[in-house]
């Protein structure tokens, strides 16, 4: 029987032993390469917000406190950033970007 089963799985063995193929670059534009710097640029601006509408707050705070509250509190309003950026933010990546083309004359 465990011969039975080894013979089954050899096929996908030799299968994931294959290394994939690189992928193909994807062709990227001066528009796509600004929207993602304005969009970044964005997330980094909403996360040192959400940090500083954070930093008097008490014990009784939605981690409740403790010796690794600092840095999960950081990587919260680092995700908060990036989620509000890439969810349409408030505007300021769409500021951003139509600068840095004008700038760039696209």
């Amino acid at each position: 029987m465990a011969e039975n089963i080894l013979t089954q799985l050899s096929p996908l063995t030799e299968i994931s032993a294959r290394p994939s193929p690189a992928p193909e670059p994807v062709p990227s534009t001066r528009a796509e390469n600004a929207r993602r710097a304005a969009e970044e640029f964005e997330s980094i601006y909403l996360s040192l917000m959400f940090s500083s509408m954070f930093t008097d707050l008490g014990g009784d705070n939605p981690f409740g406190g403790g010796p690794g509250e600092k840095i999960y509190r950081s990587h919260l309003f680092d995700e908060l950033g990036r989620v509000f950026a890439r969810s349409g933010g408030v505007g300021i990546a769409d500021a951003v970007q139509r600068e840095m083309l004008r700038l760039q004359e696209v």
